[in-house]
């Protein structure tokens, strides 16, 4: 991560809900670990919550972007492997962050909670972009919900041991989802 207040905020929240846990971390403490101002926090971010979903509306796109350049006449679930696989690389880099984040979710009732909804954000998101590629609103729905279950564990997975690598995870789930048939 590049060292703007944004990445020493995220970095020092990190490190102080692991310390201290979730619950007992506040705003300003993580302002000061990070050498900001509490009001330079809520710059850039609405709540100490957003410090760990921050990434999910650039995943999104991300995801939006790959499914635009997947041929129209791919299968739904094939769209969207295509899309998870060609987001691999911007989970990669993040892992430094992703992996402490991911312990501090399962410590944290409340932000497993938070997770599961924008997960299920996620999915709607993608079943939306497959009915305008004209997959029918239940098959899209089927294929989002059953595609994003499949990316978060496999991506859950991987951040609790990293090998194999977060590719080779995907093309296993994908193969190992179209033996269930």
């Amino acid at each position: 991560m590049a060292d703007t207040a944004r990445s020493r905020l995220q970095q020092a929240a990190v490190e102080l809900f692991r310390e201290r846990g979730f619950d007992s971390t506040t705003a300003a403490e993580i302002a000061a670990r990070a050498g900001v101002t509490e009001r330079t926090f809520f710059r850039h971010f609405a709540d100490k919550r957003e410090v760990l979903f921050d990434g999910q509306a650039v995943l999104l796109e991300a995801l939006l972007a790959a499914i635009d350049d997947i041929p129209r006449d791919a299968p739904p679930l094939d769209t969207l492997f295509r899309a998870f696989q060609s987001v691999c690389p911007l989970l990669i880099a993040n892992r430094p962050f992703s992996e402490p984040r991911q312990a501090v979710i399962a410590a944290t009732p409340s932000l497993q909670e938070r997770e599961l909804a924008k997960t299920a954000a996620l999915a709607a998101a993608l079943a939306q972009a497959l009915s305008a590629r004209g997959v029918s609103d239940d098959r899209a729905a089927f294929a989002a919900q059953i595609g994003m279950a499949v990316f978060a564990h496999v991506t859950a997975a991987w951040l609790d041991k990293s090998e194999p690598g977060l590719t080779e995870r995907l093309d296993r789930a994908y193969h190992d989802l179209q033996t269930l048939i």
